[in-house]
């Protein structure tokens, strides 16, 4: 049974939270009409999340008026912190984020082992580093996240994890991670945990119950959002687009863009070596950006199709510019195919990079914590 954070909250409090998170700022009569509440029971269960710091009232610039005036409640960045963290070919990423979504510290590192117990070792070493560095309470951390590359394997805990993780994959994770750590572990898919990031990130949690998100790192992957919670699927696989683009053959991967940037002697190692082909390599790029967008494109078309999404976002962890001009080739696209009556989806590429991953991560204990009860 995975370990849960010591913050034991009633179906009401979070119901509460989780409008205020999604909706942003919202006066106590509000919340009662639309969460059904009775308005005394809602000055009382607001009260109660005040003063556990899970929310505030937000304060107001004075107009003059006279006596006190009716505030809107907001989430409080006071309510905890949450920690993030994932491993890409070649590097390690780890952040902190508060109890609003908004990251207050992020670390990175050269990491090439497939050993988790060497990833959880520096895990480790960083958390309590960057905990410490911020005199951040310890009874308000809310539990860590893990992104890894990789489904999940069928009828189990485990995890197929690409081979330069191969070390994960007899390993049931997020036991391993909360009995070495004695902290509270959820482990995801990384472009799961993407799409959760860029969802937050691009200000849809606002305006859009669903997007599709395709994440090209390593691989390529993708996910789901449907009424603000990531769709996991039967068998927790949702959005494995990778099985659709043979091993062997052309694909839009990262690791395809590094073997074509080698192939023109590029003599790159990782993801992270790509933003110095820029400008050398930038025939090559443009040349990929072109075949992996019309790769891409057919996916993305069969996916507003099935689930007529609100947002597509494009994610990864190839250096910006590059995800910038993929995404500058797919918006191109006519998502609904020349039938103007249908609603577009609206294209978002990402701001994050390779950290939407980590912080996708460090949003799960809260996301886990909430959505469960949201409407």
């Amino acid at each position: 049974m995975r370990r849960k954070p010591e913050l034991l909250l009633s179906s009401e409090h979070r119901r509460i939270i989780w409008h205020l998170r999604a909706k942003g700022a919202t006066s106590r009569t509000r919340l009662a009409d639309h969460l059904g509440i009775h308005n005394g029971a809602m000055t009382r269960l607001t009260r109660e999340l005040i003063t556990l710091g899970l929310i505030k009232e937000q304060q107001q610039p004075q107009d003059g008026t006279r006596g006190r005036p009716i505030l809107p409640l907001i989430v409080s960045s006071r309510g905890g912190y949450t920690a993030g963290a994932t491993v890409h070919p070649g590097w390690l990423e780890l952040v902190l984020v508060d109890f609003t979504g908004e990251v207050i510290a992020r670390d990175r590192e050269a990491f090439s082992s497939e050993d988790p117990r060497d990833f959880i070792r520096v895990i480790e070493e960083k958390l309590r580093r960057l905990i410490a560095e911020r005199n951040l309470i310890t009874s308000r951390f809310l539990g860590l996240g893990i992104g890894v590359a990789g489904p999940t394997m069928m009828g189990s805990a485990k995890w197929q994890t690409v081979e330069w993780l191969r070390g994960w994959r007899e390993v049931d994770l997020p036991d391993y991670f909360e009995d070495y750590l004695d902290l509270p572990v959820w482990v995801e898919n990384n472009a799961t945990l993407a799409g959760l990031a860029e969802y937050y990130d691009c200000g849809l949690i606002h305006s859009r119950h669903s997007a599709l998100i395709f994440f090209i790192g390593h691989g390529v992957g993708g996910g789901l959002i449907y009424g603000g919670e990531f769709l996991r699927g039967e068998h927790g696989n949702a959005g494995d687009v990778g099985r659709l683009y043979p091993l062997g053959t052309p694909r839009p991967s990262g690791l395809d863009l590094l073997a074509t940037l080698n192939a023109a002697e590029a003599d790159i190692q990782s993801l992270l070596d790509i933003e110095r082909c820029l400008e050398s390599h930038a025939a090559q790029i443009a040349e990929w950006v072109e075949r992996a967008a019309a790769q891409l494109d057919p996916v993305a078309h069969a996916g507003v199709a099935w689930l007529d999404p609100g947002a597509v976002i494009l994610s990864g962890a190839l250096p910006l510019p590059v995800l910038r001009a993929l995404g500058d080739r797919l918006a191109q696209t006519d998502w609904v195919a020349g039938k103007d009556w249908l609603a577009r989806p609206g294209f978002h590429t990402t701001r994050l990079g390779s950290w939407a991953v980590s912080i996708g991560a460090a949003l799960l204990p809260v996301h886990r914590l909430l959505s469960d009860n949201a409407e």
